[in-house]
């Protein structure tokens, strides 16, 4: 709804509930944003709501946003909201909400009830709260009973959250996970930066360039939330040693990645096929050109980064990790392994029982460079809560294999068979009419199915000059209606002087 609320200059109460409502405009209560009192958009479908309009809101007193689908409030949200009383935010998707200077300046009252004229009351019941450090704040601000819980992390998940001392809202501090290994790539070509960490709260992950700048989306690079950065077009300037920041509430950590950009690539075919296995800096057919020219260049040269994590035996598709027995580390539940390749964004995990020693990694990709690391995952006995010591890490790469040869394309077979079945087809015409022009041939140019006629003979003889002679037959008849045919034989004597008749 953007243009309904226009004209409205003197509205003071604005009810909006129960009407299943996706989305407010930004706009929508601007001519009535310095007269409303009441503002209730409670039980819709809001995921997100114009935070920037609602903070011109500036006499508004109740503020009704229950029962929505919000997954997160910016901070400083109501800071200018000075005359509200009432903030009601129950059962929505909150995880967290971030402190704002409304919330630090009055009491806090989850009832009405007994709180004096200038309190506050928030009510936040029913959202999966994650309590971590995040929380403390509104833990440590004066409240009466009410139905709040947490959700997360799972050593407080169902706790009442008044009940949880402040001393349990904690968080831990970033983590690098993985990061993509030395990349060499052409001039010219995409490179793609990777850096992976873990942490809670979720950390957030920046690039600051070899010079120093802090990257970010721009026409050459773009950065991602999950922190993978993507240079789109590379320059012999932009070589040298990347830095990934992964920051939390708790701490941040870093991780440098090198990068070396070299000449242009010289041309290629483009029809060339091979069942040779591929070359070094030869992409296989699942890894983009940046991070395979990368992992075959690295694949001989780098060794393990911690001696107590071994990867042995490792073929095309499958490698033995090993590590040592960590029997000093009290507790130990189980064995964390979590490893990733330098052309995959996907983080795998494997959760090894706590008396092994050993784990076959399978189903891995050939040709490419792995980065692993083990973690002891253990119970801390001074906090109670589980925690995770890092056993060690390394980095291996699975053999090559062959590369298939190229099966000819589709519209290759495709076209094929059409000549084929036409070739068929002609072939068959073609042995019809010999047939019928054979079978034509054999009945004397009649059709078949007809009988030939029988040609006529006439034997005739005429008297003609006193000489007998044959009479030239009579045109054949025609084949379709034959005709009787008579014949008549004259007999005759030589008429002469011997012949005379006598006189009387």
């Amino acid at each position: 709804m953007s243009g309904q609320l226009r004209g409205l200059v003197n509205l003071r109460h604005l009810i909006l509930s129960n009407n299943q409502l996706a989305a407010l405009a930004a706009g929508a209560l601007d001519d009535c944003a310095e007269t409303l009192e009441d503002l209730d958009l409670s039980y819709n479908n809001l995921e997100q709501l114009p935070w920037e309009a609602l903070g011109r809101l500036g006499n508004v007193n109740t503020l009704g946003l229950d029962h929505n689908l919000l997954a997160s409030v910016p901070a400083g949200a109501f800071s200018r909201l000075h005359k509200l009383a009432r903030l009601d935010m129950t059962s929505n998707r909150l995880t967290t909400i971030p402190p704002d200077p409304l919330f630090s300046r009055l009491p806090l009252l989850a009832r009405p009830r007994g709180s004096p004229a200038s309190a506050l009351v928030l009510a936040f019941g029913g959202n999966p709260l994650h309590c971590n450090c995040e929380l403390v704040w509104l833990r440590r601000l004066a409240r009466e009973d009410d139905l709040e819980a947490c959700a997360s992390p799972p050593a407080l998940g169902g706790r009442y959250f008044w009940a949880v001392g402040e001393e349990e809202f904690v968080c831990e501090p970033p983590v690098v996970t993985h990061r993509s290994p030395p990349l060499a790539v052409p001039a010219g070509r995409p490179a793609a930066l990777r850096c992976r960490a873990v942490g809670d709260p979720e950390p957030r992950v920046r690039w600051v360039s070899p010079q120093g700048r802090l990257l970010g989306n721009s026409s050459r690079a773009r950065a991602f939330p999950n922190g993978t950065l993507e240079l789109l077009v590379t320059e012999p300037g932009d070589g040298g040693t990347f830095t990934c920041i992964a920051a939390n509430a708790a701490g941040e950590a870093t991780a440098a990645v090198e990068l070396t950009v070299g000449p242009p690539p010289p041309p290629q075919l483009a029809n060339s096929t091979s069942c040779d296995p591929p070359r070094d800096g030869d992409p296989d057919a699942l890894t983009p050109p940046s991070a395979a020219s990368a992992s075959a260049k690295v694949a001989d040269t780098v060794a393990p980064t911690d001696r107590g994590v071994q990867v042995t035996e490792h073929g095309a598709t499958a490698a033995l990790v090993q590590w040592p027995d960590q029997r000093p580390v009290p507790g130990i539940r189980m064995y964390q392994i979590q490893y990733n390749s330098s052309a995959d964004d996907i983080l795998v995990y494997r959760m090894i029982p706590a008396d092994s020693r050993s784990f076959l990694l399978t189903d891995l990709a050939s040709g490419r460079t792995y980065d692993l690391c083990v973690l002891a995952v253990y119970e801390d006995s001074a906090t109670g809560l589980t925690a995770t010591r890092p056993v060690g890490c390394a980095r291996f790469s699975t053999e090559p294999a062959l590369r298939p040869c190229a099966a000819p394309h589709a519209p290759f077979l495709g076209g094929t068979m059409i000549i084929a079945l036409g070739g068929v087809i002609v072939a068959s015409v073609l042995v019809f009419i010999f047939v019928l022009l054979l079978r034509y041939k054999v009945h004397g140019g009649q059709p078949p199915g007809k009988a030939k006629a029988t040609a006529p003979v006439s034997s005739v003889c005429s008297q003609t000059n006193g000489a007998l002679g044959p009479v030239p037959s009579a045109p054949a008849p025609e084949p379709a209606a034959p005709r009787a045919h008579t014949v008549v034989q004259l007999d005759s004597e030589p008429w002469g002087p011997s012949h005379e008749p006598a006189g009387p």
